[in-house]
């Protein structure tokens, strides 16, 4: 009985139905919708707010297909006879807005049926990542014979749920230092909810007519004016699923003897009346999704939600090991929930929440509370693990989990930065999380979201937005260099030319804001905007010397690093007067910056032609941009790794290490390299970090931390392409001091597989498998053997 209470409460049902693309209705795509944007008549349209609206309708028989299309601004649930069947859009911006297509046939019952969506604004204090124009809601069925389900008919009702007022996170007790843009937290206010409103008994008899907006929907590249120009969403919905909280830390204010009470499913716990208690949970890991409670009785109530990554010292606030909890508390957002003394209330926030402690401070008045349970609705972007690395070193294997996690958490409908804090897709993180998700997943379409989201957000001025969606415009010009990069990559690993080709004008764009900043030193002037290059304490705001006042030699190798890749993918596409002048600039700008940066005392580029400091970045740029010769590439490659006062890279920037250890042949020392994340991993971090200095200590979750799971295959498996496409592929092992490892990297044609032992000090033997349309050839010590598709034996004798 106790689970189908639960059942019956639980809305958020889960996993939604797929977002099929065969179900989008072309003339959606091309005319006016039949549909019109409605909200609630006399609502205040651009401040905070959440409506439920309603449409009840019978069918005399459930059909094989019933299709409909479903939008918001700001986002919306749709649920049908209380089950949660979408969740959206999908973040955009006004001029390229989502909407979902779903099948809901197997919801429908013949006879009465009810449509609930719940709509939510955030106002002003909305995700920094949400574009919004007003609140407003559109749903189109695509049957014929169904036009009363649209929105704009008068089967559509709507009130307003008073229950919900924002939550705002501030800095300080509520949130533990740095930037934070990832929205509002909740009040909830039981005894005003209007319970049961999704469900087909609900009496809205009292509710009003949902009110027209006086503009259809519309898709974009329609002739006439519009606030939301649609487009179907391009990645599939999320997954959702039940995960359990792990324990019961401690309490105060009450005896709790089973560490599993109340979170264990068939358990529960009463909280007496006139008292105050502080109940400590624990995940055991780091997480996000909907955590869900659910309460019985204590009217009059109140339930403070504390969500954490980490416990913090209570002297020092220092995190210090995440396993351990004596001594610490709990810092972070909150959520406060106020049951009205009704039956199995469940409690949940409207946005997801991240977390691996959660407190409960509960203050009860006369009537005791009971917690029926408390779980979480696990809820990411639906990569699945599809790439996979072994060897002989277990805990390679832990780091591989945890940079997996690490990667998942920061996967949702965009790439996020940081599941906690900001929740949003800066380039320079995702660069590294589109070569993560395509080696240790093969799913590239959130890869294509984001390259053509930063295409949308191009200025006038030819650059990106450093993050996007974005509603706060933030410009970091390496990033736009960063993003000529990443479509490179996508280029180099998937046969995709028409995809690839659209962003030709826009790389071009880009490279023309920077040709205007070269000065008579030949290098990039004083470049504008936050040229952000790594949170390295001796970076003042991680911005190298140089960057705001002029020559900068980190920059202008950047700029030309990304010259190098435009030219090739211009000249992959026929415009070899492009090419040639890309790779020419590059060669200025490479001579210009040794002429005025290098050291003949020191043997390294300085940061800027006063030649007063030195960094492993400069240099690590020298190295993957040939502006060194390449015979003097691997002693500077030694000199990075060695030289005492260079400033470090942190965990972000030593994914450009790692390549130019790999460039310059010495990628059997990069498990040498894996110290930070084995710290990590020391520390019970469940997830990799934002940076491996403590000054900058702030996400326990970081995208560009888990590069590892990419490294691990392309350098240490030594799986990586030489022809666009992946036509071919160079296998060229770093095994350091492994024995064994077996890689797999899943290829849209099949994976490649390399299983590989050596045997002696200079030996190795195994296999490797190609999929069907590959060639390449096997690299190790010196030798190479060429490979074709299918499985074939490496034999290398010691």
């Amino acid at each position: 009985m106790r689970h189908l209470i639960i059942i019956l409460f639980l809305w958020s049902s889960f996993p939604l139905l797929s977002q099929d693309p065969d179900l989008v209705n072309p003339k959606l795509l091309t005319d006016p919708w039949d549909a019109y944007w409605v909200d609630m008549k006399g609502i205040s349209p651009q401040d905070y707010g959440v409506y439920i609206f309603r449409n009840t309708f019978e069918i005399a028989n459930v059909p094989n297909e019933f299709v409909v299309n479903i939008t918001a601004d700001n986002r919306y649930r749709l649920l049908v006879n209380g089950v949660e069947v979408s969740m959206g859009p999908a973040r955009s911006d006004l001029q390229h807005w989502r909407y979902e297509t779903v099948d809901i046939s197997e919801y429908l019952i013949t006879g009465k049926n009810v449509l609930a969506a719940e709509v939510y604004n955030m106002g002003i204090d909305k995700s920094v990542a949400q574009h919004s124009h007003r609140t407003a809601f559109l749903l189109q069925c695509n049957s014929e014979g169904h036009e009363y389900l649209n929105t704009g008919s008068g089967n559509w009702k709507v009130a307003r749920n008073m229950a919900f007022t924002p939550n705002p996170v501030k800095r300080g007790e509520h949130i533990v230092g740095g930037y934070y843009a990832a929205g509002p937290c909740d009040n909830i206010d039981g005894k005003i909810y209007p319970w049961g409103w999704q469900t087909l008994s609900f009496d809205d008899s009292q509710w009003q007519a949902a009110n027209k907006i006086a503009k259809k929907g519309a898709p974009r590249g329609f002739r006439y004016e519009y606030w939301w120009l649609l487009e179907p969403r391009k990645i599939p919905l999320l997954e959702q699923k039940e995960e359990r909280l792990n324990r019961i830390v401690r309490s105060e204010g009450i005896e709790i003897t089973n560490s599993e009470q109340f979170i264990n499913p068939d358990g529960q716990l009463t909280i007496q009346g006139n008292q105050t208690v502080t109940i400590l949970l624990d995940q055991a890991h780091l997480t996000m999704g909907f955590p869900e409670l659910l309460v019985s009785n204590g009217k009059g109530s109140k339930i403070t939600v504390t969500y954490s990554e980490a416990l913090y010292d209570k002297e020092t606030k220092q995190k210090g090991n995440r396993n351990e909890t004596e001594g610490k508390r709990i810092y972070g957002y909150q959520d406060v929930f106020f049951p009205d003394g009704g039956e199995n209330r469940l409690f949940r926030p409207l946005w997801i929440r991240t977390y691996r402690y959660i407190q409960l401070n509960i203050e009860t008045q006369s009537d005791p509370l009971v917690l029926n349970d408390y779980y979480g609705i696990f809820t990411a972007y639906p990569l699945e693990q599809k790439g996979s690395f072994e060897s002989n070193d277990p805990s390679l294997t832990d780091i591989w989990n945890t940079g997996w996690r690490t990667a998942r958490l920061c996967a949702l409908e965009t790439y996020f930065d940081c599941p906690y804090y900001e929740q949003l897709n800066y380039v320079g993180d995702t660069r590294i999380q589109a070569l993560i998700s395509m080696y240790a997943s093969g799913d590239d379409r959130l890869v294509r979201n984001a390259i053509v989201q930063f295409d949308n957000s191009r200025m006038s001025n030819g650059l990106t937005m450093a993050r996007y969606p974005s509603d706060l415009i933030l410009v970091i010009p390496p990033f736009s260099l960063f993003w000529i990069d990443m479509i490179h990559d996508y280029h180099l690993h998937r046969d995709d030319r028409a995809f690839v080709k659209q962003f030709l004008p826009g790389i071009r764009g880009v490279l023309s804001w920077f040709e205007k900043y070269i000065d008579e030193t030949g290098m990039l002037g004083n470049v504008n905007w936050w040229n952000y290059t790594d949170w390295s304490p001796e970076y003042p705001g991680g911005t190298p010397p140089g960057a705001a006042d002029g020559n900068s030699a980190n920059i202008t190798l950047q700029y030309a690093y990304a010259l190098y890749y435009a030219a090739n993918l211009m000249e992959d596409f026929g415009y070899q007067y492009e090419a040639d002048q890309y790779r020419r600039q590059a060669s200025e700008l490479k001579k210009a910056t040794l002429e005025h940066c290098w050291s003949d005392t020191r043997a390294l580029l300085s940061e800027t032609p006063d030649q007063k400091v030195f960094s492993q970045h400069t240099n690590i740029w020298a190295i993957l941009t040939d502006a060194v010769p390449i015979e003097a590439q691997k002693p500077l490659l030694t000199k990075i790794l060695t030289e005492p006062d260079l400033v470090k890279s942190t965990i972000y920037f030593r994914y450009y290490l790692f390549e130019a250890m790999q460039k310059v042949g010495i990628g059997d020392k990069y498990l040498e390299q894996l110290k930070p994340w084995h710290t990590m991993l020391k520390n019970g971090l469940s997830t990799f970090q934002e940076s491996d200095i403590r000054a900058f200590e702030r996400s326990d979750c970081h995208a560009w931390s888990a590069s590892p799971n990419y490294h691990l295959l392309a350098t240490v498996c030594g799986i990586r392409p030489v022809s666009y496409g992946f036509k071919s592929v160079e296998i060229a092992p770093n095994l350091g001091g492994l024995e064994k490892i077996k890689g797999t990297y899943p290829d849209p044609r099949g994976n490649v597989i390399v299983d590989l032992e050596r045997k002696g000090k200079t030996g190795i033997l195994g296999k490797v498998t190609l999929p069907v349309g590959m060639s390449g050839v096997f690299k190790w010590h010196g030798s190479e053997i060429a490979l074709q598709e299918g499985e074939q034996n490496i034999t290398f004798k010691k």
